[in-house]
C-alpha cells in the first residue's frame, strides 16, 4: 500500500487524461471525472460492481448514442477509486501507472470497447 495526498492522487488523474491523444479529447466533452476514496454500498449495489473496483464508466458508449440521445440531459463519468488503487500499489511510480491504466481502461469503454479488447490492448 502506498499513501498519497488526494491532491497528489488528483494531478496523476489529470497528467493521464492529458496524455489522450487530440483526436479523442473532443470525445470526452461530455464526460465528467470523478474520485472517490471507495465505493459506498449504494454505489456497489447501483452499479453491480466489487468493493475493490479500481474505476467504473458510467454512461452511454459514444458507438451507442445516435441523434436521439444526443446531447444527453447528464454527462457521462468516469469515477476512479483513490483508496482501492493505493492499496494495490507498492511504489508512487506503480500507482501513477495503475492510475493511468485505469482512467484509460474507463475511457476505451467511452468509446465502446470490452473488456477482451482493453486487455488485448494492455489497459486490464
Amino acid at each position: 500500500m502506498i499513501r498519497i495526498s488526494e491532491a497528489d492522487f488528483d494531478r496523476a488523474v489529470e497528467q493521464a487524461l492529458e496524455a489522450v491523444p487530440g483526436d479523442f479529447q473532443r470525445h470526452l466533452e461530455n464526460v465528467v471525472m470523478e474520485v472517490r476514496g471507495r465505493p459506498d454500498r449504494a454505489f456497489m449495489r447501483e452499479h453491480d460492481v466489487p468493493d475493490d473496483i479500481l474505476g467504473i464508466y458510467v454512461g452511454v458508449p459514444l458507438e451507442d448514442k445516435g441523434p436521439e440521445l444526443a446531447p444527453t440531459p447528464l454527462p457521462d463519468r468516469i469515477v476512479i477509486f483513490r483508496d482501492n488503487l493505493c492499496e494495490m500499489c507498492e511504489s508512487r511510480d506503480e500507482l501513477i501507472d495503475e492510475i493511468r491504466i485505469t482512467v484509460l481502461h474507463e475511457i476505451g469503454h467511452h468509446f465502446g470497447l470490452d473488456e477482451e479488447r482493453l486487455g488485448e490492448l494492455g489497459f486490464e
